[in-house]
């Protein structure tokens, strides 16, 4: 048996294309070649992503078979999978991973709520459950998973943390790697480097996930809710294919769906009140006329202007609701010489720029929905233009509003939506908000 092809394959379904090594060892009794396109109840569905919609598959003249090929686009972009190609899986004895009885060197402590829910988390472990962690945002669900983690390392297991975006990831990174120094961590993310073989805890975005299979004996998805993976069957489908069959899954979310909360089995446990015992700050509406007429003439509403001289003392925040108006107010505040910043998913300085922004390089950020969640910026006030458009959803406005007010040193701030008109998720926002309060204990 070679251990090195043990450690490549084991837990993975991967082409030839991503491990050439693997061909001067075909065949082998050990490695399972599969079609990475196969014929499903009469569709044909690609076994990594899941895929079995007739629009997201290709045709093409084949150099490998010489003939029209089929090819799924849906996951083109970790390596394309066509009907003649062969995915390879590891079918012979299972990677052991470590007994680690002492990995975790973390000297924090906990509140009452994370302690609970850090309980579930070790129960849920243990007894292979499937556990949801509904934790309002700054309730620090990352702090409440080190126990969990602990006791998962102390039985060797393997543990898979995954959260559809990749800020997320970064930001989660070196927080794991400080806690648990002496374990064996690997990152995945588009454009990541560290991409070790065997590791015993993976941090991946969901799309990365759809690498694994049958591989890990925790699975954590962290901000179930959050766009893609709410909205895209293929990366539920890589998570679910990620598992063993008696895996634990642990979902942590401040804004849960319905669907989810409707698991059969599901267990759930709730952190309403932050870790530093402060309420979360409640949103209020500002009525700011019609903005979108204020920005085809060129100019910023009154009312946003003045919040932005009143606060410019601080880190300040401001969501858009698109990439147009985000361009049109980038060059607004240019035209004023007001200094910020602007992110969006396509930005590609956008890591850069959020670095800059937490390091108070620059007072000023505006931004998509792009960073409504898992980033901190300590003291910072956030402000939403145009509060009222489509993609404000409720859980949208609530994970925007908890950007603020998250440390200990600045538990407070302002939280504003500048509207046109209060829409039906602007006061569901603020209700979620005030009702998880009043679940804190807070009136």
């Amino acid at each position: 048996m070679n251990p090195s092809l043990q450690q490549l394959l084991s837990g993975n379904r991967l082409l030839l294309s991503e491990i050439p090594v693997l061909e001067n060892h075909l065949p082998h009794p050990h490695i399972l070649a599969e079609p990475g396109i196969q014929l499903i109840n009469g569709r044909e569905t690609c076994i990594r992503c899941g895929n079995h919609d007739r629009t997201l598959f290709g045709q093409h003249p084949c150099a490998r078979c010489q003939q029209m090929c089929s090819y799924c686009r849906h996951c083109i972009q970790l390596g394309k999978i066509s009907r003649c190609q062969q995915l390879y899986h590891w079918v012979g004895p299972e990677l052991k991973m470590p007994y680690e009885p002492n990995s975790l060197h973390w000297n924090g402590t906990l509140s009452s709520g994370q302690a609970t829910a850090s309980d579930a988390v070790v129960e849920a472990i243990n007894h292979q459950q499937k556990l949801l962690v509904w934790a309002v945002c700054g309730a620090g669900k990352t702090e409440v998973l080190f126990r969990g983690l602990a006791a998962a390392f102390a039985q060797g297991k393997r543990v898979l943390l995954s959260t559809p975006r990749t800020d997320v990831v970064k930001e989660l990174s070196p927080r794991l790697q400080r806690s648990f120094p002496h374990t064996h961590i690997s990152t995945l993310y588009g454009g990541s480097k560290n991409r070790k073989t065997g590791a015993q805890l993976v941090l991946s975005t969901t799309h990365q996930a759809l690498r694994f299979y049958r591989a890990f004996d925790v699975v954590i998805i962290d901000e179930v809710d959050a766009f893609p993976y709410s909205y895209d069957r293929s990366l539920q489908h890589a998570v679910e294919q990620a598992e063993k069959p008696t895996a634990t899954t642990i979902y942590l979310s401040a804004t849960p769906s319905k669907d989810l909360l409707k698991t059969p089995g599901l267990t759930i446990i709730k952190i309403p009140k932050r870790y530093h015992g402060f309420p979360l700050p409640v949103p209020r509406f500002q009525w700011c006329g019609n903005w979108q007429k204020h920005l085809q003439k060129k100019t910023l509403p009154t009312a946003l202007v003045k919040w932005l001289a009143k606060h410019y003392a601080k880190p300040l925040l401001l969501f858009v609701p698109s990439l147009q108006t985000l361009t049109i107010i980038y060059s607004l505040l240019e035209h004023h010489n007001i200094h910020h910043l602007a992110v969006h998913s396509n930005e590609p300085k956008r890591h850069e720029y959020v670095e800059a922004f937490r390091n108070r390089q620059v007072p000023l950020m505006v931004t998509t929905t792009i960073l409504e969640r898992g980033v901190t910026f300590a003291d910072v006030q956030v402000a939403v233009l145009g509060a009222e458009d489509p993609i404000f959803a409720e859980a949208a406005l609530v994970q925007i509003a908890g950007r603020v007010g998250r440390k200990l040193e600045t538990p407070t701030g302002d939280v504003v939506f500048f509207h046109y008109g209060v829409s039906q998720e602007m006061k569901k926002a603020k209700t979620h908000i005030e009702n998880m309060n009043k679940e804190g204990g807070f009136t």
